[in-house]
């Protein structure tokens, strides 16, 4: 199944209080629904430059005018 994004889309993450944060997508987290959990990816926050990975169900499209 093809990647919905590819490494280095500009992407918002939802944070826990609904609010997006601006980030660019890595790759897919491949281990993630092994142990239970649904489908994980990695990122980085543009703000902070720092690596995360967070669930699949965070993760939108932000287009091209979008504010960062």
């Amino acid at each position: 199944m093809p990647e919905p994004f590819s490494e280095g889309d500009p992407i918002w993450v939802e944070q826990a209080g609904g609010e997006p944060r601006p980030a660019i997508y890595v790759g897919e987290a491949d281990q993630a629904s092994w142990f239970g959990g649904g489908p994980a990816v990695y990122v980085v926050f543009t703000d902070t430059r720092e690596g995360a990975e967070v669930g699949m169900a965070q993760v939108v499209r932000r287009e091209p005018g979008d504010p960062a």
